[in-house]
C-alpha cells in the first residue's frame, strides 16, 4: 500500500475499561480498522492521565489500575480517515477524537519522494 505524502492522523483517547458490544473498545476499533483495510493502527497504554471528569488514573504500585488512558492512533489517506469518522464517533461513547494533518516521510520500506 502506498500512502500519499499528505495524510491524516486520527487519534482516539479512551479509558482502558471502555467497552463496545461486550468487548474492549480499543480492541473492537483496531479490529474494525483492519477489516476496513486501513494502513495500520497503534494502541498505546498511558502511564497516567485524566479526562474531562478530572479523575486521575495512574499505574502506581499501590493502585494498579485497569482503567488507564488508551490512545488509538491511525494514519491513512484523508479519504479513508473521513470514511471511518462516523463509525468511530458511533463506537466511542465517552472519549476524545481528534484529526490532524500529517506528512508521511516513510511507510514501511517505501519512502516518499518530493
Amino acid at each position: 500500500m502506498t500512502l500519499n505524502r499528505k495524510c491524516k492522523a486520527l487519534k482516539i483517547y479512551i479509558s482502558e475499561d471502555s467497552e463496545y458490544k461486550g468487548h474492549s473498545l480499543y480492541h473492537a476499533i483496531t479490529h474494525k480498522f483492519a477489516e476496513l483495510g486501513m494502513a495500520g493502527a497503534t494502541v498505546t497504554r498511558g502511564l497516567e492521565g485524566f479526562g474531562h471528569e478530572k479523575r486521575m488514573r495512574s499505574t502506581s504500585i499501590i493502585d494498579i489500575s485497569l482503567n488507564l488512558p488508551i490512545i488509538i492512533e491511525i494514519i491513512d489517506t484523508a479519504e479513508k480517515i473521513e470514511q471511518v469518522i462516523p463509525l468511530v464517533n458511533e463506537m466511542v461513547e465517552d472519549g476524545l477524537i481528534t484529526v490532524t494533518d500529517v506528512n508521511v516521510i516513510k511507510y514501511g520500506k517505501e519512502s516518499t519522494k518530493e
